[in-house]
């Protein structure tokens, strides 16, 4: 069954199709394109050699397995890279009812990150730092389900700040091998 752009679909596709062409235009490539043997591209490749050090505490470990996973580092690349990764979070109640209770809580995820070499000494090659937000209801008389709530938003919270820390060391090494090409 074939389904034909009526007038108003055109009108959604056009702009797209001239955004896409603008692009190109101007250099645009993902930060994880492949090359043109349809290899992993830098990005990936130099993630792969990101070794990720211990992170304290059980949020800590979660940030660390996250990272491990969109780095892909279990794929048999020799460590060419260290990352230090300092993440804390904190919590504040919100949503008080008239009786001083508490019935949501936000929880605030920050983490400051290093690369450093692997091998050598131990100059920074580049830092950052990712945040993000995230929150869960308390029950009332339900202690175990607050006991839930907190781990999965600390989940969350990893596995979001994971993403943004793989984002920033992707654009680094998308830039650093556009830098040696040209």
């Amino acid at each position: 069954m074939t389904r034909r752009l009526g007038r108003r679909g055109l009108l959604h596709a056009a702009p797209l199709a001239g955004v896409s062409a603008l692009l190109a235009g101007c250099g645009f490539q993902p930060v994880y394109m492949r090359t043109a043997s349809h290899q992993a591209g830098p990005a990936q490749r130099e993630l792969e050699q990101v070794q990720v050090r211990l992170i304290g505490g059980r949020p800590g470990q979660q940030l660390r397995q996250a990272l491990q996973e969109n780095f892909n580092s279990d794929s048999g690349a020799p460590a060419a890279y260290d990352l230090q990764v300092n993440f804390s979070i904190s919590g504040e109640a919100i949503s008080i009812e008239q009786t001083s209770i508490a019935t949501r809580v936000r929880l605030r995820g920050f983490a400051s990150w290093t690369l450093f070499p692997h091998d050598g000494p131990q100059n920074a090659i580049t830092s950052g730092s990712a945040n993000a937000v995230d929150g869960f209801d308390i029950y009332n008389s339900q202690y175990f389900a607050a006991d839930l709530g907190v781990e999965a938003g600390q989940s969350r919270l990893a596995t979001e700040i994971a993403q943004q820390i793989t984002t920033q060391l992707a654009i680094y090494f998308r830039q650093k091998a556009d830098k040696q090409a040209g």
